[in-house]
């Protein structure tokens, strides 16, 4: 790193994780010279029908792609590398992480066929340099996954410190507690600016040792011996796989993983090392038959109900494979994320009306948070003393209660920034602003398709799913103008047969009447005619019904 006279601001752009839990993405830049830190994706909310995934819209970017020098990863979650694949795909650049993190994000790369991606694999304490102004120190820290890292971004105008998500667990599962004497040798030597994660903030006190729910584990075996076991988690979650396998195999248990992620990473973590896994243990789903009830476990996909997982299917008893019963005892070991909590209690309702026995979190420690609560975000605030503070991974009202306990601590506001999706923040050594707005938002993955489905075909597939469709095809002869037939047809629309028939006979007669009014013969763009079908439908259907289906009119000329 060189020394710099007369700096420039250092400019810190927000694509996505501020103002929302998922799509994490930040770029540092400095003149010439960008890093990225995470790549993340989020669920599609309801409002975005037929969609599978949201990613960050990088515009900015693509528009500055010859300054991006690399994208480095905090963990391997996929609200932080979820968007790799399709990002990748058009900026081609060095990719650096853990072990177990860059071990998913090839997988991910295989599967959609992205080659030629440099994955370069950092330990802990280890650093790298990214161009002439970017240093990147990877600081271990504890979370929900293993390979978890805090960042120590060294630049022209001071260090940034970016905590990624993290908790302060003193007895992780693999051993590896968060590296506080790191942490506080960094803030010793002045940190400029902190970027931390806001989560849990509204949670007092600090997080559940991992630990503690191994106990639960245990305990919950002991009291159910002679029945079957289902537990459902986060297939990522290496550290709570392996406190239950490790349970499992006390209890001289036969264990089966069920869904395709789950059999996917737990070969991966297997292979590198990360999780520890006595093949013998182990038996094919095809296979469980052959096993008691109390010789086996079965850890599955599912734990927020997502509607293709494999505990859903077994819960609605679309699952060939498992038939849950009255001997069966399923553990969730996971909270709901917001938004997802319907369907987790759908697929709990089910279990029950199948005869299991069903244990979740509100009823025991079977799962601990992999984020920080408020003792453990002060810490890490006593521990770094920034100058200036940013806090992220949170909806607003998580960013706005993160800057009052940083005030609480001694910072002022004007020390604290609460930044937007396309914010561009800049710090200098003794100062930070927002600066202008750059191009932000989302992408929409459908398929194979990434950024094709906008505004116009969300607002159909809405409409199709409140209202319905209703096509009318005319024959019309082109030679005289006669219209020699109308068929309708609907979905999604009415009821019954009954009165299906009826509005489509009475939609008949209204469209003969208003063609009647039309020199179909002088006609010689459709599309007027197309407009007085819609027009004249939507007018008999709200007067009808107060419904107002998708009408698409199409005409057939012979």
């Amino acid at each position: 790193m060189r020394n710099y006279i007369n700096e420039s601001a250092l400019k810190v752009v927000f694509l996505g994780g501020v103002g929302e839990i998922g799509k994490n993405m930040t770029a540092f830049e400095y003149e010439d010279e960008i890093i990225i830190v995470d790549c993340g994706t989020t669920f599609p909310s309801a409002d975005l029908p037929g969609i599978d995934l949201v990613i960050p819209d990088i515009t900015y970017l693509l528009a500055n792609k010859d300054k991006v020098k690399g994208i480095v990863l905090t963990h391997g979650h996929e609200d932080h590398i979820g968007g790799l694949p399709y990002i990748l795909k058009d900026l081609n650049v060095p990719v650096y992480g853990s072990k177990l993190t860059l071990s998913l994000v090839d997988a991910k790369l295989r599967e959609q066929k992205v080659e030629g991606v440099a994955l370069n694999v950092v330990k802990s304490k280890g650093s790298v340099e990214l161009g002439k102004y970017f240093k990147v120190e990877f600081v271990r820290v504890s979370h929900s996954i293993a390979g978890s890292y805090a960042l120590a971004i060294t630049t022209p105008l001071g260090v940034i410190f970016h905590t990624g998500d993290f908790k302060v667990d003193f007895t992780p599962i693999d051993g590896n507690v968060i590296d506080l004497k790191r942490i506080s040798e960094i803030g010793s030597k002045g940190v400029l600016l902190m970027l931390a994660e806001s989560t849990n903030i509204e949670r007092a006190g600090s997080s559940l040792s991992e630990a503690r729910v191994g106990e639960s584990f245990a305990h919950i075996f002991n009291e159910n011996q002679d029945r079957r076991i289902f537990i459902a988690t986060f297939a990522s979650n290496i550290h709570r796989l392996q406190q239950i396998i490790d349970v499992a195999k006390k209890h001289k248990r036969k264990v089966a993983f069920a869904g395709r992620s789950m059999v996917n990473i737990v070969e991966l973590a297997t292979r590198i090392g990360e999780l520890k896994l006595d093949k013998n243990m182990v038996v094919d789903i095809d296979l469980i038959k052959n096993v008691e009830d109390k010789n086996l476990v079965i850890i599955t996909t599912g734990s927020q109900g997502e509607p293709m997982s494999a505990l859903t299917r077994i819960a609605n008893g679309e699952f060939d494979k498992i038939q849950i019963g009255y001997n069966d005892t399923v553990i969730i070991s996971a909270t709901p994320i917001p938004g997802n909590e319907r369907m987790v209690y759908n697929v709990i309702n089910n279990l029950y009306r199948h005869g299991a026995k069903v244990i979740y979190e509100s009823l025991n420690e079977i799962h601990a948070s992999g984020h920080a609560c408020q003792e453990e975000v002060k810490l890490i605030h006593s521990l770094i003393c920034p100058k200036f503070f940013i806090p992220v991974h949170g909806e607003r009202r998580h960013l706005q209660k993160h800057a009052e306990l940083a005030m609480k601590m001694g910072m002022l506001s004007s020390q604290i920034i609460l930044a937007d999706i396309g914010s561009k923040v800049e710090v200098t050594k003794t100062s930070i602003r927002l600066g202008e707005s750059v191009p932000s938002g989302c992408l929409l993955v459908d398929g194979l398709g990434v950024g094709d489905v906008g505004s116009s075909v969300l607002r159909d597939r809405k409409h199709l799913s409140e209202d319905g469709l209703f096509v009318a095809v005319i024959g019309v002869n082109s030679l005289n103008g006669e219209v020699f037939g109308i068929d309708i047809t609907s979905r999604g629309f009415m009821y019954t047969k009954e009165e299906s028939e009826k509005i489509v006979e009475e939609a008949k007669e209204v469209l003969k009447i208003a063609l009647s009014k039309i020199d179909l013969k002088a006609v010689g763009d459709w599309g007027s005619v197309k407009n007085t079908v819609r027009k004249e439908l939507k007018n008999l259907f709200i007067k009808r019904t107060k419904r107002d289906p998708l009408i698409i009119p199409v005409i057939l000329e012979n």
